[in-house]
This record gives structure tokens, C-alpha cells and sequence, in this order.
């Protein structure tokens, strides 16, 4: 492609490497190259500076969409700094039980098992839901410790690289990326959870 392409998103918005960025400044910078990029502008340029426009302008909104949402800009991240999670497999998290969740899964399942026996034998609804909803408590209560560890996680990056992502400390910056990294695992594989038990509640 054109220049884009030689550029990660964060470069061709102009923002630092960083995980808390100022969203008023990435929309500031959005709107001002989806202008200079609009094809409109090129509408009687040669047919090579029109492809090049439209290329940058697309680039540009996946570059926003991506970097927009704190979840996603992790990911990117992740995926610059070769920290893609199971190598660019995101059905991993649906199949491997991180270690750190062992225990929540192997009782859940225990208690998906008996809701599935009491649904057979014909139990009432209200009585089986409500121990779904029980179920439910700790893998939410995990979810919520997980969104606080990625925050400090991204607080931790932030504070030591440069704009450009760079640490003075290689060693702290591949613990850091390490664990964002099996952080974003679990959390994958916690919201999967939680969704089988919204599938189960809604039976």
C-alpha cells in the first residue's frame, strides 16, 4: 500500500505507543486527516492518487476504530509488539482453561451440570435460573478484577516507554506485555463463560 502501510496506526494518527490515550486528541487528529484523506478531495486527481486516497482513508478508520476502544487498542498493541495472543487464534480462548481460572471453571461446570439434571427432571424454571444467577456472581466478580488488573497493567506501559514504545527496561517491558497479554487471555475466556450462562438462562 502507500505510506499507511508502513505505519502502525498509532504512528499515522500521530499518537504515542501508549494505552491511555487523550480521546479527545485521537478524535481531534481523526477528523483532521479524514479530511486532508477524503476522496472527495481527489475526485479530478489521476486514477493512482484516487486508489491512494481511498486507501489511506480506510486505513485511517480502521485506525480509529481499533485504537477508540481500550480493549482493542490492547490487542493492537499486543499484536505490534509480536504478543499476539495464541499466535493470532482467538478461538484459543474458548478452548484452553488459563491456569488462573482452574478453580471457577471446574465449579461452574459442576453446577451447569446439576442445572442441566434439575432442567431434565422437569424442575420449575425460577428454581434452576436462580441457581444460574448464583453461578454467574463469582465468574462476574472475575471479570471485574481482570478489567482493574488490564487498567494498572496499561498504567504500568504507559509508564515505562516513550512515545515511540521503547523501554529503558527490556526485562519490565516483556513482563509487562507478558501479562497483558494473559490477562486478555483470561478475560476472552471469562466473557465465554458468561455468555454460555446467558445461553443456559435462556433455555
Amino acid at each position: 500500500m502507500t505510506t499507511a502501510a508502513r505505519q502502525d496506526y498509532f504512528a499515522f494518527l500521530g499518537l504515542p505507543r501508549k494505552l491511555n490515550l487523550d480521546s479527545a486528541e485521537l478524535e481531534q487528529k481523526f477528523r483532521a486527516l479524514s479530511r486532508q484523506y477524503h476522496p472527495d478531495y481527489f475526485y479530478n486527481a489521476p486514477a493512482a492518487e484516487r486508489r491512494a486516497s481511498l486507501e489511506r482513508s480506510s486505513y485511517l478508520n480502521d485506525a480509529y476504530r481499533t485504537l477508540k476502544q481500550p480493549v482493542s487498542r490492547i490487542e493492537y498493541l499486543l499484536t505490534l509488539e509480536g504478543f499476539a495472543q495464541a499466535g493470532g487464534d482467538p478461538s484459543r480462548a474458548s478452548k484452553e482453561v488459563p491456569p488462573a481460572l482452574l478453580e471457577e471453571v471446574f465449579a461452574l461446570n459442576e453446577e451447569l451440570d446439576e442445572v442441566r439434571e434439575m432442567r431434565a427432571s422437569g424442575a420449575p424454571a425460577d428454581q434452576w435460573k436462580a441457581r444460574l444467577q448464583r453461578a454467574r456472581k463469582p465468574i462476574e466478580e472475575k471479570r471485574d478484577e481482570h478489567e482493574a488488573q488490564l487498567k494498572a497493567l496499561s498504567a504500568r506501559w504507559d509508564a515505562i516507554v516513550g512515545d515511540d514504545g521503547r523501554a529503558n527496561d527490556e526485562g519490565e517491558r516483556q513482563a509487562t506485555l507478558t501479562s497483558l497479554r494473559e490477562r486478555m487471555l483470561e478475560r476472552n475466556y471469562i466473557n465465554n463463560l458468561l455468555a454460555g450462562i446467558e445461553r443456559e438462562l435462556a433455555l
